[in-house]
C-alpha cells in the first residue's frame, strides 16, 4: 500500500505541476504582445483571465502531492530533494503572486478600473506572473530530473 500512495503522490505532483504550468506559460508568452497595448486594449485584453481564480485548486493539489512526495521519499535523497525544490519554487511563485500580481488585480478590481498607476500595475502584474512561470518551469524540471535520477537508480 505504501508503494502505490507513493506512486499516487509522484503522479499527482507531476500531472498537478504541468497542469499549472499551462496557464503561467500562457502569461509568460503573451507578455511581449500585451505589455505595450495602450490603456484602454489593455484593460480589454485583461477581461479573457475572467474565471482562471477557478484554477486556485490546482495549487492546492500541487502542494498538497508535493508534499506527500517528500515525505514519501525519505529512502531517495534526489528525488526527496527534487520535490524539496519543487515546493520551494511552489512557494516562490505564491510568493511573487500575493505581492506584486494580487495586490494589481486588486486596485484595478480584476483589471475594470483604471486607476491613475495602472502602467505599474501592468508591469508588477505582467512580470510577476512571468517570474512565477519561470519558477514553475523550474519546479517541473526538478521533478522530471527527480523521476529520472530514480529511474536510473532502479
Amino acid at each position: 500500500m505504501r508503494r502505490f500512495g507513493y506512486d499516487a503522490a509522484l503522479f499527482t505532483a507531476l500531472l498537478s505541476t504541468a497542469v499549472a504550468l499551462g496557464p503561467a506559460l500562457a502569461h509568460l508568452f503573451e507578455m511581449p504582445n500585451k505589455i505595450g497595448l495602450a490603456k484602454g486594449d489593455y484593460f480589454t485584453a485583461q477581461q479573457i483571465y475572467r474565471g482562471w481564480s477557478q484554477l486556485g485548486w490546482l495549487l492546492l493539489v500541487q502542494l498538497v502531492s508535493l508534499v506527500a512526495v517528500v515525505l514519501y521519499a525519505k529512502a531517495d535523497r534526489n528525488l526527496r530533494k527534487a520535490a524539496l525544490f519543487a515546493l520551494l519554487c511552489l512557494f516562490a511563485a505564491q510568493l511573487l503572486f500575493w505581492v506584486f500580481t494580487y495586490p494589481a488585480n486588486a486596485a484595478t478590481e480584476n483589471w475594470t478600473i483604471q486607476p491613475d498607476d495602472w502602467a505599474e500595475l501592468r508591469r508588477r502584474w505582467e512580470f510577476s506572473h512571468a517570474g512565477g512561470a519561470v519558477l514553475q518551469l523550474l519546479g517541473l524540471a526538478s521533478l522530471i530530473a527527480g523521476v529520472i535520477s530514480q529511474h536510473r537508480r532502479q
